[in-house]
């Protein structure tokens, strides 16, 4: 199942292809006040092509912390933008074959919790926060997990390890960090086949140059 994603473009180019596609970029039309000739009105209808990079740092392994880097590259690739993502510290979980299957959600030390599907019983209540020590009870680790899961699912996204195909097939790389996997002791035999390679802060910087840097 593919994730439902609107394109900014007519097709979706081969992977192969996608790295040439140039993004929009809407030249700022003039102020108000400014006089009004040709020039002036051809250049505020005009497009301008630049080529755009994307780089992404994945450091928490939480199920709501995987999604947003996952969702964000797959629209980027759709809009032909060069995409890296850099997997760091427990965002490694995300590409971890061993956990990747089994991310959780939990309410502790998240101050926002609430659940909109509580609205259908009571106005409001959908709105309502709940205290993040309810996280400390057992079994609402499994019940948050389970709800976000299932809220995903309704909203045909697909489960991370499906996302992650996804995305490489569009033309992402997904990298990991050499730091933290020696911390935690993983090889690449440990990780999902999509991803391309170790490689140290030093070398992602290197190759993020330019790039749009978002992390998460």
């Amino acid at each position: 199942m593919r994730v439902k994603m609107a394109s900014l473009t007519d097709q979706i180019p081969e992977p192969s292809e996608r790295r040439n596609i140039p993004s929009k970029i809407r030249i700022m039309t003039p102020p108000p006040d400014a006089p009004a000739n040709a020039d002036s009105i051809r250049e505020a209808d005009e497009i301008t092509y630049v080529d755009r990079k994307m780089a992404f740092i994945c450091s928490k392994g939480n199920l709501d912390m995987a999604y947003p880097a996952l969702i964000m590259a797959h629209s980027a690739l759709n809009a032909g933008v060069h995409v890296d993502v850099f997997f760091t510290f427990w965002g490694l979980d995300i590409i971890n074959k061993r956990t990747m299957d089994r991310l959780k959600f939990t309410m502790q030390g998240n101050a926002a919790i609430h659940f909109p599907t509580l609205e259908k019983y009571y106005p409001g209540l959908g709105d309502m926060h709940f205290s993040p020590l309810f996280g400390a009870l057992p079994g609402m680790t499994k019940l948050s997990t389970w709800y976000m899961k299932n809220e995903l699912q309704k909203m045909e996204i697909p489960p991370v390890r499906d996302m992650l195909e996804q995305i490489a097939q569009l033309g992402a790389n997904l990298w990991a960090c050499k730091l933290s996997a020696d911390m935690m002791k993983l090889t690449p035999r440990h990780l999902h086949k999509c991803v391309r390679g170790i490689v140290d802060a030093d070398t992602f910087i290197e190759m993020s140059e330019g790039a749009q840097i978002i992390f998460i």
